[in-house]
């Protein structure tokens, strides 16, 4: 929409969330200059109940003080919850909302929120992924993320198993593209020290089409900025579709044939694409370089 926050458009493109607790204002600026695409300033799970209030105090000055970051918020129903929109009255931005689900509740809270402000919905619930088309699709929705410790918990699977969440995974992918949203982002690698782990989530995540990736600590962001980013070879073979392609009529580039869906993909790829030598995109706000940002 028009009136649209700036924050929205790094959303909708980002490879990388890096959460932060509330709690800590010591990490803000760390964290938004670890090279993360978006930070995500925490009042949920990261922040004891009662350090609550204290949190919403130190997120309130940071955003006011013209450093941008994602909210996630209490869910609908805690105790939190009503508090928590009260001290983002005023400020727009981007909320990440958790255990989203009910369109309805969405657009709600939507109606709460300064004009402008977009929704980052945590769908990590049966429910939600089962009505993921109408949570993607709900007002101010600018992308979905997938939450797959908790659904993992509610499923009694392993959080860490790609075979037991692949069918959630795609579902949320699906229901993203069939309501018009950016490819989702995809939930926490958990292992902060084997980078083989990290690797591995990358890859199956990439492979089932998602677009971006949570991170709980700044070590994590610049291979899941690489996972997401095109190979050279991916960028190299999407300059020669789009040069044979031409208008748009079929032809063949390195004997496979290419038509219109070849050529949207290849423009998909350039359009996610890094300027050689440009590194990966700051986050917004400014700070010494990062360290540990979770609580264990």
């Amino acid at each position: 929409m028009s009136d649209a926050h700036p924050l929205t458009e790094d959303v909708a493109v980002a490879r990388t969330f890096l959460f932060v607790p509330g709690d800590r204002p010591d990490r803000f600026g760390k964290a938004a200059a670890c090279g993360a695409d978006v930070v995500i300033l925490d009042l949920e799970d990261a922040v004891a109940p009662d350090r609550k209030e204290e949190a919403r105090g130190h997120v309130a000055a940071w955003l006011d003080a013209g450093n941008q970051a994602v909210v996630r918020v209490n869910g609908a129903g805690t105790a939190w919850y009503g508090d928590d929109l009260a001290a983002l009255a005023g400020r727009t931005g981007v909320v990440m909302v958790p255990k989203a689900e009910d369109p309805a509740e969405l657009a709600r809270l939507v109606r709460t929120l300064p004009v402008g402000t977009g929704i980052l919905p945590l769908i990590e619930t049966a429910a939600g992924i089962v009505g993921a088309v109408g949570v993607c699709a709900a007002p101010s929705v600018v992308r979905a993320a997938f939450g797959s410790v908790d659904l993992a918990a509610q499923l009694g699977v392993e959080h860490t198993s790609h075979d037991a969440l692949r069918h959630a995974r795609s579902a949320l992918v699906l229901a993203a593209a069939a309501a018009g949203r950016p490819a989702p982002v995809d939930g926490v690698t958990t292992d902060v020290r084997d980078e083989t782990v990290l690797r591995a989530d990358l890859g199956h995540a990439v492979a089932l089409g998602y677009g971006g990736k949570l991170c709980v600590h700044p070590r994590q962001v610049p291979l899941a900025n690489e996972g997401f980013s095109p190979t050279r070879e991916q960028v190299s073979w999407a300059r020669d579709v789009v040069a044979a392609a031409g208008d748009g009529s079929v032809t063949v580039v390195d004997g496979q044939m290419v038509d219109r869906p070849v050529l949207l993909r290849a423009r998909a790829v350039l359009a996610r694409a890094v300027p050689a030598g440009a590194g990966s995109p700051p986050a917004r706000g400014s700070g010494p370089a990062g360290t540990r940002l979770d609580r264990s």
